[in-house]
């Protein structure tokens, strides 16, 4: 057991603990000021009665999605650390510091066509996933790995972070042009539990190594729907012959259209 996932599972047992009331409002507000959380499309501090339920709130309403049938919209509310072309099987994490794709995804193909982006939740940012597109969910595919910090700071100073950490693959088949693309779901330190609405028997930051789900009934999905969660910020990767439309920086909110697919 990597030291990183220990600590994440002891975090993660402070955070689901349910404190006095009077003592709970103080660390949500500690949380909230030191990350300077804007609560504005949540529920009050005072409703939340862990950490955990504070890391996960949802949205008070359902936001207007600029979904149009040719794009992707951001599946996350999140700082895209890196985008680009895939060459030599490889991408950026960040400028200088590069991962395997073929590590990270656990297929070996060629991926010349598709592109790469790169979405970093931080510990201020709401924590939920969801589709980016109309899409059918083809397989899962949970790695067991390390919990290293996916902060700008670890990506400088980490090679193929990324296809390091423990992360879930899903495979996906997007509905407009039926071409084939990957969402990554990364596990960071603090990050102990990513959760998935559509499959509850992936569990992460387990004891057992790495697993393929295949369903063969695709899981279809609209885009907008919520795919999951993590449990404290961490990063989400999308693979897919896309052109993104977005740069390196941009802070994106879910809904946002972040690329354009090809014609059908």
């Amino acid at each position: 057991m990597y030291k990183s996932n220990v600590i994440s599972r002891i975090f993660g047992k402070f955070a689901h603990t349910r404190f006095p009331k009077i003592i709970q409002y103080a660390i949500n507000r500690i949380y909230v000021n030191y990350f300077k959380i804007d609560l504005s499309e949540f529920q009050q501090i005072e409703t939340y009665k862990t950490l955990n339920e504070l890391f996960t709130r949802s949205l008070n309403k359902q936001r207007i999605l600029n979904t149009k049938e040719f794009n992707l919209i951001s599946p996350t509310d999140s700082l895209i650390t890196e985008f680009g072309n895939i060459c030599n099987q490889s991408a950026l994490q960040i400028k200088g510091k590069s991962y395997n794709v073929c590590d990270l995804l656990g297929e070996k193909i060629d991926f010349s066509n598709y592109s790469f982006l790169n979405l970093y939740l931080s510990p201020k940012d709401y924590h939920h996933y969801h589709a980016p597109c109309d899409l059918e969910i083809l397989e899962a595919r949970y790695f067991s790995g390390k919990l290293l910090p996916v902060n700008k700071p670890s990506l400088y100073k980490n090679d193929n972070l990324f296809a390091q950490n423990e992360r879930v693959v899903l495979k996906i088949r997007l509905t407009y042009n039926k071409s084939t693309a990957y969402y990554v779901a990364i596990g960071a330190l603090n990050v102990g539990k990513m959760q998935f609405l559509f499959d509850k028997s992936i569990q992460t930051n387990a004891k057992y190594g790495n697993r393929v789900i295949k369903y063969n009934n695709p899981i279809a999905l609209k885009s907008g729907d919520e795919i999951g969660y993590f449990e404290m910020g961490s990063t989400i990767v999308l693979i897919a012959m896309a052109n993104f439309i977005v740069k390196a920086n941009d802070y994106v909110k879910m809904g946002d259209e972040i690329a354009t697919l090809s014609i059908k």
